[in-house]
């Protein structure tokens, strides 16, 4: 079965799904929200198209490892998704994952508006692909 990551934010969600063997992670799409409802019922529709047993959600910790605003948004909207979907919900932290897209794009030489677009899904990207390293 197929692992997703979601890097979520207020206006955009990164998405990124892995192999069917879950060792590759991939981006996606970057999701522009809308509704929380809208949202909820958009991701729980992907993961049962693609046969996602596991969520991944990126845990937006600060840098010291204490918990803000953005953890406990990030886990109501994972209880939300659990509440709606029969895959498993997994948090993973994610400081520096967006620090680390960025990097990347900046050195493959991306003009700033196009950055914008994608990093979101290549933040999700690394934030799956962190996760499937420690399986």
């Amino acid at each position: 079965m197929k692992k997703m990551a979601l890097d979520f934010g207020d206006v955009r969600i990164g998405i990124a799904t892995s192999d069917s063997l879950g060792i590759i992670a991939s981006g996606l799409e970057t999701y522009a929200r809308k509704t929380e409802e809208e949202d909820l019922l958009y991701i729980a529709k992907l993961i049962a198209d693609l046969k996602v047993d596991t969520v991944v959600m990126g845990l937006p910790l600060n840098m010291d490892g204490s918990s803000g605003r953005r953890v406990g948004v990030t886990k109501s909207f994972g209880d939300k998704l659990k509440d709606i979907t029969t895959a498993k919900i997994v948090y993973q932290d994610e400081r520096l994952s967006s620090v680390s897209a960025e990097k990347i794009l900046i050195e493959g030489n991306m003009r700033r508006e196009k950055r914008k677009l994608v990093i979101d899904q290549l933040a999700a990207t690394i934030i799956l692909q962190s996760y499937l390293d420690r399986f």
